[in-house]
């Protein structure tokens, strides 16, 4: 069995792209990837918000990659934005790299990050059952 994306009948559907909730096969490995900043491999981070956000993905993937995981084995993401401003661009960035995944999702707006210059922070979790 892979990871079944689901939705109560009950409830409203989903405001964006994302699961109510995701069902792990009881047999899954399970990968969780620490939030993840704008850093980029070489230690840069970009002053604009997309810049950020485009290699926070880059470093969740990486992870995952190196995981011997794919972006579809992800069942949860929680995303942190430090301005509202920045989550209709934010939302079209996340489409593009989850294509037709769709994990759970918590998507929150705080005052800070670790680093007053950090934009975004991106963290998931991760099931698979392929060894």
């Amino acid at each position: 069995m892979e990871n079944r994306a689901f939705y109560p009948e009950i409830m409203q559907p989903p405001l964006g792209l994302y699961a109510h909730g995701v069902e792990v096969p009881e047999n899954a490995k399970l990968t969780f990837v620490a939030g993840q900043v704008g850093i980029d491999f070489e230690g840069n981070l970009p002053d604009d918000f997309e810049g950020q956000a485009r290699n926070a993905w880059a470093n969740c993937i990486a992870v995952l990659e190196h995981n011997r995981l794919r972006i579809s084995d992800v069942v949860k993401i929680t995303h942190f934005l430090t301005d509202p401003a920045n989550i209709p661009a934010y939302s079209a960035l996340r489409a593009e790299y989850l294509g037709e995944n769709r994990p759970t999702s918590t998507l929150l707006v705080v005052a800070g990050l670790a680093d007053p210059k950090f934009l975004v922070e991106v963290e998931m979790i991760a099931a698979t059952t392929r060894r």
